[in-house]
């Protein structure tokens, strides 16, 4: 099951956003680690939108459309961020409980990814045949839209990043 939501963390990366790696749900949670632990995952949020602008080579013309994706990513990565804070403050929960909160994840997951497709859609539209080719491939490769860097996935050619280390969702 930790493995599952691990998983999940990963994916949400991009909506992710969300390259949190998610501690035990018994792990203490030390409230002066908690605003340093949120400053990184932003951060991580904030590169890989960074990443992807440079990547998918925007335009002045896109701007717009692209501000209203990253826009999504963060809301998302900030979503995300707190469930997975969330669950690592929870101490000696119930079996009943931690699947509750798997459900939750999983839920908000689904949400977050429906709200950056209806984001992606017009940017996407918009995109000349040579940024269309980049975005497939970019979101085709290991960790694509999940972030990369975790748990031995996202490697490139030659087992180097495929770009830079993020989680959002959630991949968040």
């Amino acid at each position: 099951m930790k493995k599952a939501l691990v998983m999940l963390a990963t994916a949400v990366a991009m909506s992710g956003a969300f390259a949190q790696t998610s501690a035990p749900a018994s792990a203490p949670v030390n409230a002066a680690s908690a605003p340093a632990a949120r400053a990184g995952h932003e951060r991580n949020v904030e590169d890989r939108i960074a990443y992807l602008h440079s990547q998918l080579k925007i335009t002045s013309a896109q701007e717009s459309q692209w501000n209203a994706f990253a826009d999504v990513m963060r809301s998302n990565g900030q979503t995300m961020g707190e469930l997975f804070q969330q669950r690592r403050a929870a101490t000696n929960v119930s079996a009943l409980d931690d699947m509750k909160q798997y459900a939750t994840i999983a839920q908000a997951h689904a949400d977050g990814m429906k709200k950056l497709v209806d984001a992606f859609d017009p940017l996407y539209n918009s995109f000349s045949p040579e940024q269309k080719k980049l975005a497939d491939a970019t979101f085709r490769q290991p960790g694509g839209m999940e972030g990369h860097g975790h748990h031995g996935r996202g490697k490139g050619k030659g087992g180097k990043p495929a770009a830079p280390a993020s989680d959002a969702i959630v991949k968040p």
